[in-house]
């Protein structure tokens, strides 16, 4: 469990189950699947995409499964959900990636998931950069990132969220 600004989130994992079951609406059978009252916020059309955009990647290598993406679960509650992109790359890079439910937000929950993805990171010998990418418009998110030592490092286009600018950091 990680704790900032005194919040403590931990992370559960989303199984293929759970992912199958949010792609066909079914949110009964992914709760019970996780164990965890799901929001609204895991039915969205972005989340489906992610749903089967990781399923796909577990799929095709089930090894991956560890490092996708995982509840983010604080006294109980699902306040979202983070991950990496994927385990890390031939260079030892990770990506990392979180959404909170609207109705968390502001709340210090962000920080705590980047503080835990950070951790996790850190624990893996194979892992040398962390990165990040946001939108030049998401200034929540490039909010919650300053203070962790990130880098901008350039920018990318992604065909999913447009421009975003790419932010690195040592795992250590």
């Amino acid at each position: 469990m990680t704790t900032t600004s005194s919040r403590s989130v931990r992370f559960v994992e989303m199984t293929s189950t759970a992912l199958s079951a949010l792609l066909a609406d079914d949110r009964p059978a992914a709760q019970t699947e996780l164990g965890f009252l799901l929001g609204d916020e895991f039915l969205t059309n972005r989340a489906k995409w992610l749903w089967q955009y990781r399923l796909d990647q577990l799929t095709r290598d089930p090894s991956t499964f560890g490092w996708l993406v995982k509840l983010v679960v604080a006294d109980g509650i699902v306040v979202g959900y983070a991950g990496f992109h994927g385990p890390p790359d031939e260079a030892g890079m990770v990506e990392i990636g979180y959404t909170v439910d609207p109705s968390y937000r502001r709340q210090g929950f962000a920080k705590a998931i980047v503080t835990a993805l950070l951790e996790r990171a850190a624990s893996e010998p194979a892992v040398r950069t962390v990165r990040a990418t946001i939108s030049p418009t998401n200034q929540a998110s490039l909010a919650t990132i300053a203070g962790f030592g990130f880098v901008e490092n350039g920018e990318q286009w992604d065909e999913q969220d447009g421009l975003e600018l790419i932010f690195e950091r040592p795992s250590g």
